[in-house]
């Protein structure tokens, strides 16, 4: 069932979801709390996450830098690791938020061609995203490591490979 709002209708503000500014390319985290999005609400573009369940905006520090742009987000199952598009000296690049750390990460720092469309698994250990290295848009897979610390639910079970 679809339903519409009127304008009046939509809590807007600097801490709501929607804006007076474009808010654009949303994504939602794989237990359905958290929501990524990109807007321009304050004065410049950039990638806010807003918690569902407390109606309010999260505080990512480190996510967003003053002269990059930020699109394309990609969240795991609970939100710790966001992946997203952002330029390093004029290239686009995979990027890598973790809200636990609250440190990014730029996972393509050396790649040739053109990166488009990150997508994190929902474990966070496994990003695709297209790229044209090649001359044209292919899809690739970014392994970040055996190593890495898995965004599960809480008392889950981890399968782990022999070695």
């Amino acid at each position: 069932m679809l339903v519409s709002c009127g304008a009046n209708d939509i809590p807007i503000g600097p801490a709501s979801l929607n804006s007076r500014f474009t808010d654009e390319q949303p994504a939602l985290s794989g237990n359905g709390r958290f929501l990524a999005f990109v807007s321009n609400r304050y004065g410049n573009q950039q990638l806010l996450v807003f918690d569902l369940e407390t109606q309010t905006l999260i505080r990512t520090p480190g996510l967003n830098r003053g002269e990059t742009i930020a699109e394309s987000p990609s969240l795991s199952y609970t939100g710790r690791y966001i992946c997203y598009l952002t330029s390093d000296q004029g290239r686009p690049v995979v990027t890598l938020y973790d809200r636990a750390t609250q440190q990014s990460q730029i996972l393509t720092p050396t790649y040739r061609g053109w990166i488009r469309n990150p997508h994190i698994s929902p474990d966070g250990r496994y990003i695709a995203f297209e790229s044209a290295s090649r001359g044209q848009w292919d899809v690739e897979v970014l392994d970040r490591g055996p190593t890495v610390e898995l965004d599960i639910p809480n008392g889950a079970t981890v399968n782990v490979p022999p070695q």
